[in-house]
């Protein structure tokens, strides 16, 4: 089998895999498991930021469906969630106190440096990081929907 992969797109998976291992390395500076720190980064991202419907954090996290109830089971365990029936098969998932507390001090530092990074890029970089990155998505899944 010949590898055909462009130089660029080799360059493109390492920058892509780099990327998951540093957000990885951050979990685990701050005690947590990847998919903890997944469930509290939706949370914290979606509309007020305490509480997200469990369906948005699976889609939102690209994590499946068994390893977000798992994780959710576990941060319920240790009270920094709880589950809130919103419909006859929808549930949110709500931070407690203590949730907020830990995204706070977690997740919500995590996006502070992620702003930062952003905010110190000219408005050109970031609308020409941001098309292109949202170009490669959509060209990506359409070409998916072929295969």
């Amino acid at each position: 089998m010949n590898n055909h992969i462009s130089r660029e797109m080799k360059r493109f998976n390492y920058l892509i895999s780099e990327t998951d291992a540093t957000y990885h390395e951050a979990a685990l500076r701050m005690g947590l498991s990847d998919s903890a720190m997944q469930i509290l980064y939706v949370i914290c991202d979606y509309d007020k930021g305490d509480r997200c419907p469990l369906q948005e954090i699976c889609k939102r996290s690209g994590i499946s469906k068994q390893t977000i109830n798992s994780a959710v089971r576990k941060l319920e365990a240790q009270g920094i969630v709880v589950l809130e029936q919103t419909g006859a098969k929808n549930k949110d998932v709500c931070l407690t106190e203590e949730g907020i507390r830990l995204a706070g001090c977690t997740t919500m530092n995590l996006i502070e440096i992620e702003n930062n990074i952003l905010k110190s890029w000219s408005k050109e970089e970031l609308k020409i990081y941001l098309e292109l990155t949202e170009r490669f998505l959509i060209e990506l899944k359409d070409k998916v929907k072929e295969i």
